[in-house]
């Protein structure tokens, strides 16, 4: 079973916006790059993500999506 991002695994998914490094990755997550990364989960865990408007608002950074995707405890077949 998959486990829950980690952080290199959401700057990973990041960088994949626009072909950057993950050390690249700014701890700030824009409205583009946040559609994105949420695309991305949504395909690696195979399924849309339950995201209220807080926790979109809370994603606007990489330790505040690491921080909600625990609390909806994102990992394969847990959903």
């Amino acid at each position: 079973m998959a486990t829950a991002p980690t952080r290199d695994d959401v700057l990973a998914m990041l960088a994949t916006y626009g072909d950057r490094s993950p050390a690249d990755i700014a701890e700030g997550i824009d409205s583009l790059e946040l559609a994105w990364l949420v695309h991305q989960l949504e395909q690696h865990y195979g399924g849309p993500l339950d995201l209220d408007d807080e926790a979109l608002a809370r994603m606007s950074t990489v330790s505040g999506t690491l921080e909600v995707l625990q609390e909806l405890k994102v990992e394969t077949g847990s959903r």
